[in-house]
């Protein structure tokens, strides 16, 4: 939802993310940046650390996901919620 401030047209209203490891298993996944699935890598609440990463997202229907993950491939996937379409942006950071 941001994205329309930068004005990017048809921005993915309520986007979820998906992280795939290299053999395409699910890894981690999130809908709604502020609320934590927890499952796979995810084994604790991420809310806190995304705030203080200085990264949280400005809207709560922003997806988000902080992992620990070591050297390899990895896949991204953004989705909307109920098949809705629209523009993503997916963002890697190294936060050390």
């Amino acid at each position: 939802p941001e994205l329309s401030q930068y004005g990017v047209p048809n921005p993915l209203a309520d986007p979820t993310l998906e992280l795939h490891d290299g053999n395409g298993a699910l890894i981690a996944s999130n809908d709604n940046w502020q609320t934590t699935i927890i499952g796979g890598i995810i084994t604790q609440d991420q809310v806190q650390d995304i705030q203080n990463s200085g990264r949280a997202p400005g809207d709560p229907n922003e997806s988000a996901i902080i992992a620990n993950l070591p050297p390899g491939n990895y896949t991204a996937i953004v989705r909307g919620v109920n098949n809705t379409t629209g523009v993503a942006l997916v963002e890697a950071y190294d936060l050390h």
